[in-house]
Protein backbone atom coordinates (compact mmCIF):
# COMPACT_ATOMS: atom_id res chain seq x y z
CA UNK A 1 0.00 0.00 0.00
CA UNK A 2 1.46 3.58 -0.71
CA UNK A 3 1.75 5.68 1.75
CA UNK A 4 3.22 8.74 3.23
CA UNK A 5 6.70 7.75 4.87
CA UNK A 6 7.95 9.84 7.69
CA UNK A 7 10.45 12.43 6.13
CA UNK A 8 11.55 13.94 9.80
CA UNK A 9 11.75 10.99 12.56
CA UNK A 10 14.96 11.08 14.04
CA UNK A 11 15.02 14.57 13.43
CA UNK A 12 11.86 16.26 14.66
CA UNK A 13 10.67 13.52 16.83
CA UNK A 14 12.26 10.05 17.74
CA UNK A 15 12.31 7.14 15.02
CA UNK A 16 12.32 4.90 17.82
CA UNK A 17 8.60 3.65 18.46
CA UNK A 18 9.40 3.48 22.30
CA UNK A 19 11.18 6.60 22.88
CA UNK A 20 8.36 8.33 21.27
CA UNK A 21 5.78 6.55 23.40
CA UNK A 22 7.81 7.34 26.67
CA UNK A 23 7.95 11.17 25.48
CA UNK A 24 4.29 11.66 24.40
CA UNK A 25 3.40 10.45 27.95
CA UNK A 26 5.58 12.65 29.80
CA UNK A 27 4.05 15.38 27.84
CA UNK A 28 0.89 15.03 28.56
CA UNK A 29 1.37 13.90 31.86
CA UNK A 30 1.70 17.83 32.29
CA UNK A 31 -1.05 19.18 30.47
CA UNK A 32 -4.80 20.43 31.66
CA UNK A 33 -7.85 19.95 30.16
CA UNK A 34 -10.12 22.51 29.09
CA UNK A 35 -12.90 21.70 27.26
CA UNK A 36 -13.88 20.50 24.22
CA UNK A 37 -11.92 22.84 21.86
CA UNK A 38 -13.36 22.69 17.75
CA UNK A 39 -10.06 23.61 16.69
CA UNK A 40 -6.21 24.21 18.18
CA UNK A 41 -2.87 25.77 17.28
CA UNK A 42 -0.33 23.37 17.75
CA UNK A 43 3.56 24.21 17.12
CA UNK A 44 5.77 21.96 14.83
CA UNK A 45 8.88 22.61 15.54
CA UNK A 46 11.55 20.20 17.28
CA UNK A 47 10.31 17.95 20.18
CA UNK A 48 12.34 19.02 22.77
CA UNK A 49 11.73 22.61 21.79
CA UNK A 50 7.57 22.48 21.19
CA UNK A 51 6.35 19.22 21.90
CA UNK A 52 5.00 19.96 25.70
CA UNK A 53 2.98 22.95 23.86
CA UNK A 54 2.04 20.75 20.91
CA UNK A 55 0.70 18.08 23.79
CA UNK A 56 -1.01 21.24 25.63
CA UNK A 57 -2.92 21.89 22.60
CA UNK A 58 -4.21 18.42 21.75
CA UNK A 59 -5.32 17.91 25.57
CA UNK A 60 -7.85 20.48 24.66
CA UNK A 61 -9.67 17.88 22.98
CA UNK A 62 -10.92 14.53 24.95
CA UNK A 63 -9.17 11.84 24.32
CA UNK A 64 -12.42 9.63 23.57
CA UNK A 65 -12.49 11.29 20.42
CA UNK A 66 -12.95 9.46 17.13
CA UNK A 67 -13.44 11.53 14.67
CA UNK A 68 -11.54 13.02 11.78
CA UNK A 69 -9.09 15.88 12.64
CA UNK A 70 -8.22 18.39 9.43
CA UNK A 71 -4.76 19.10 9.88
CA UNK A 72 -3.94 22.44 8.24
CA UNK A 73 -0.29 23.05 7.33
CA UNK A 74 2.01 26.16 5.93
CA UNK A 75 4.09 24.88 2.76
CA UNK A 76 7.24 25.99 3.82
CA UNK A 77 8.77 25.48 0.30
CA UNK A 78 6.34 27.41 -1.86
CA UNK A 79 4.03 25.04 -2.99
CA UNK A 80 0.24 24.91 -3.80
CA UNK A 81 -2.69 24.47 -1.08
CA UNK A 82 -2.84 20.81 -1.55
CA UNK A 83 -4.54 17.82 0.15
CA UNK A 84 -2.89 14.08 0.48
CA UNK A 85 -5.04 10.57 0.27
CA UNK A 86 -3.12 7.94 1.43
CA UNK A 87 -2.14 7.27 4.81
CA UNK A 88 0.38 8.37 7.08
CA UNK A 89 3.38 6.47 8.76
CA UNK A 90 4.62 6.98 12.19
CA UNK A 91 6.95 5.09 14.27
CA UNK A 92 3.88 4.06 16.35
CA UNK A 93 1.83 2.94 13.49
CA UNK A 94 -0.40 4.03 10.48
CA UNK A 95 -2.81 6.54 10.32
CA UNK A 96 -5.26 6.39 8.21
CA UNK A 97 -7.01 9.71 6.24
CA UNK A 98 -9.93 9.82 5.36
CA UNK A 99 -10.46 9.70 1.91
CA UNK A 100 -14.36 10.51 1.49
CA UNK A 101 -12.88 13.79 3.79
CA UNK A 102 -10.65 14.96 1.62
CA UNK A 103 -12.21 14.18 -1.95
CA UNK A 104 -15.15 16.58 -0.56
CA UNK A 105 -12.75 19.32 0.19
CA UNK A 106 -12.89 19.84 -3.34
CA UNK A 107 -8.90 20.53 -3.67
CA UNK A 108 -5.75 19.70 -5.63
CA UNK A 109 -4.55 16.59 -4.50
CA UNK A 110 -0.59 16.92 -4.65
CA UNK A 111 1.24 14.14 -2.63
CA UNK A 112 4.62 14.84 -3.75
CA UNK A 113 4.42 18.51 -2.03
CA UNK A 114 3.44 16.88 1.29
CA UNK A 115 6.78 14.37 0.63
CA UNK A 116 9.33 16.22 2.70
CA UNK A 117 7.44 18.80 4.16
CA UNK A 118 7.47 18.86 8.67
CA UNK A 119 4.44 20.98 9.18
CA UNK A 120 1.78 18.52 9.08
CA UNK A 121 3.89 15.00 10.05
CA UNK A 122 5.06 16.10 13.61
CA UNK A 123 0.95 16.84 14.78
CA UNK A 124 0.48 13.63 13.19
CA UNK A 125 2.18 11.54 15.95
CA UNK A 126 0.16 12.97 19.15
CA UNK A 127 -3.10 11.67 16.89
CA UNK A 128 -1.54 8.76 16.65
CA UNK A 129 -0.79 8.12 20.47
CA UNK A 130 -3.95 10.39 22.28
CA UNK A 131 -6.61 9.31 19.61
CA UNK A 132 -5.94 5.73 18.37
CA UNK A 133 -9.19 5.93 16.58
CA UNK A 134 -9.40 8.91 14.75
CA UNK A 135 -8.43 9.74 11.01
CA UNK A 136 -6.74 12.78 9.28
CA UNK A 137 -7.59 14.96 6.22
CA UNK A 138 -4.43 16.52 5.93
CA UNK A 139 -4.10 19.85 3.94
CA UNK A 140 -1.06 22.19 3.22
CA UNK A 141 -2.32 25.88 2.89
CA UNK A 142 0.23 27.30 -0.39
CA UNK A 143 -1.27 31.13 -0.53
CA UNK A 144 -2.13 32.30 2.96
CA UNK A 145 -3.08 35.78 2.21
CA UNK A 146 -6.40 36.63 3.77
CA UNK A 147 -8.49 36.25 0.68
CA UNK A 148 -7.52 32.91 0.51
CA UNK A 149 -8.87 32.34 4.14
CA UNK A 150 -12.66 31.87 4.17
CA UNK A 151 -13.08 29.81 0.99
CA UNK A 152 -10.35 27.21 2.72
CA UNK A 153 -12.51 27.57 5.37
CA UNK A 154 -15.86 27.01 4.15
CA UNK A 155 -14.35 24.14 2.04
CA UNK A 156 -13.55 22.45 4.88
CA UNK A 157 -16.91 22.97 7.02
CA UNK A 158 -18.53 22.07 3.87
CA UNK A 159 -16.77 19.01 3.29
CA UNK A 160 -17.50 17.82 6.88
CA UNK A 161 -21.28 18.34 6.63
CA UNK A 162 -21.93 16.81 3.27
CA UNK A 163 -19.61 13.60 4.37
CA UNK A 164 -21.53 14.06 8.32
CA UNK A 165 -17.99 13.76 9.67
CA UNK A 166 -17.46 14.93 13.23
CA UNK A 167 -14.08 17.04 12.89
CA UNK A 168 -11.58 18.96 14.93
CA UNK A 169 -9.22 21.44 12.91
CA UNK A 170 -5.36 22.02 14.03
CA UNK A 171 -3.76 24.93 12.66
CA UNK A 172 0.29 23.76 12.64
CA UNK A 173 2.25 26.77 13.56
CA UNK A 174 5.41 28.55 15.39
CA UNK A 175 5.20 32.45 15.64
CA UNK A 176 8.01 34.63 15.95
CA UNK A 177 11.38 32.78 14.43
CA UNK A 178 15.06 34.00 15.94
CA UNK A 179 14.23 37.02 17.13
CA UNK A 180 14.97 38.36 21.41
CA UNK A 181 12.62 36.67 23.65
CA UNK A 182 11.50 39.66 25.08
CA UNK A 183 10.65 40.80 21.50
CA UNK A 184 9.24 37.16 20.34
CA UNK A 185 6.72 37.27 23.56
CA UNK A 186 5.46 41.01 23.23
CA UNK A 187 4.79 40.85 19.57
CA UNK A 188 3.58 37.18 19.48
CA UNK A 189 1.06 37.98 22.63
CA UNK A 190 -0.07 41.17 20.22
CA UNK A 191 -1.06 39.15 17.68
CA UNK A 192 -2.61 36.27 19.72
CA UNK A 193 -4.33 38.64 21.25
CA UNK A 194 -7.02 39.36 18.24
CA UNK A 195 -7.70 35.71 18.27
CA UNK A 196 -9.63 36.11 21.59
CA UNK A 197 -12.72 37.28 20.06
CA UNK A 198 -12.04 35.22 16.70
CA UNK A 199 -11.04 38.42 15.16
CA UNK A 200 -9.12 37.05 11.99
CA UNK A 201 -8.98 40.35 10.79
CA UNK A 202 -7.81 41.67 12.96
CA UNK A 203 -4.71 39.18 13.84
CA UNK A 204 -3.50 39.73 10.61
CA UNK A 205 -3.44 43.67 10.54
CA UNK A 206 -1.23 43.31 13.70
CA UNK A 207 1.12 40.05 12.59
CA UNK A 208 1.81 42.79 9.46
CA UNK A 209 2.13 45.53 12.25
CA UNK A 210 4.65 43.95 13.94
CA UNK A 211 6.02 42.14 11.41
CA UNK A 212 5.23 38.31 13.37
CA UNK A 213 7.35 35.96 11.52
CA UNK A 214 4.18 32.77 12.51
CA UNK A 215 4.85 30.63 9.41
CA UNK A 216 1.34 29.28 10.04
CA UNK A 217 -0.70 32.79 9.89
CA UNK A 218 -2.97 31.37 6.68
CA UNK A 219 -3.82 27.56 8.69
CA UNK A 220 -4.81 29.40 11.95
CA UNK A 221 -7.06 31.85 10.49
CA UNK A 222 -8.74 29.25 8.28
CA UNK A 223 -8.96 27.00 11.85
CA UNK A 224 -10.74 29.91 13.28
CA UNK A 225 -12.77 31.02 10.96
CA UNK A 226 -14.37 26.95 10.45
CA UNK A 227 -14.78 26.85 14.08
CA UNK A 228 -16.47 30.13 14.15
CA UNK A 229 -18.86 28.88 11.15
CA UNK A 230 -19.23 25.84 13.67
CA UNK A 231 -20.47 27.61 16.81
CA UNK A 232 -17.04 28.68 18.19
CA UNK A 233 -17.33 31.63 20.14
CA UNK A 234 -14.26 32.54 21.51
CA UNK A 235 -10.21 31.46 21.77
CA UNK A 236 -8.28 30.81 24.69
CA UNK A 237 -4.69 30.89 24.88
CA UNK A 238 -3.17 27.65 27.11
CA UNK A 239 0.16 27.69 26.71
CA UNK A 240 3.08 29.93 25.46
CA UNK A 241 6.93 29.14 25.20
CA UNK A 242 9.83 29.90 23.81
CA UNK A 243 12.90 27.35 22.19
CA UNK A 244 14.64 29.73 24.90
CA UNK A 245 12.99 27.70 27.97
CA UNK A 246 15.11 24.75 26.79
CA UNK A 247 18.21 25.99 25.23
CA UNK A 248 18.79 29.02 27.71
CA UNK A 249 19.35 31.19 25.17
CA UNK A 250 17.06 34.53 25.19
CA UNK A 251 18.89 36.22 22.41
CA UNK A 252 17.43 34.31 19.26
CA UNK A 253 14.65 32.32 20.12
CA UNK A 254 11.53 30.64 17.95
CA UNK A 255 7.81 31.41 19.94
CA UNK A 256 5.31 28.44 20.18
CA UNK A 257 1.70 28.94 21.15
CA UNK A 258 -0.92 26.36 22.28
CA UNK A 259 -4.77 27.90 21.26
CA UNK A 260 -7.91 26.49 21.78
CA UNK A 261 -11.14 27.43 19.58
CA UNK A 262 -14.56 26.35 21.68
Amino acid sequence: MKMRSCAVAGMFYPRDPSHLEQLLEKFFSGTRSVGNALGVVSPHAGYIYSGQVAACAFAAIPPDFSGTFVLIGPSHRGYITCGSMIPWETPLGVVDTDTELVKALDIEIDEFSHRDEHSIEVQVPFVKYRFPHARIAPVMMGIQDFASVPALAEKIVEAARRTQREIRIVASSDFSHYVPETMAKTNDLYAIEALHTMDTKEFYRRIEERSVSACGYGPIAVMVTACGMLGAKAAELIRYATSGDVTGDRREVVGYAAIAVM
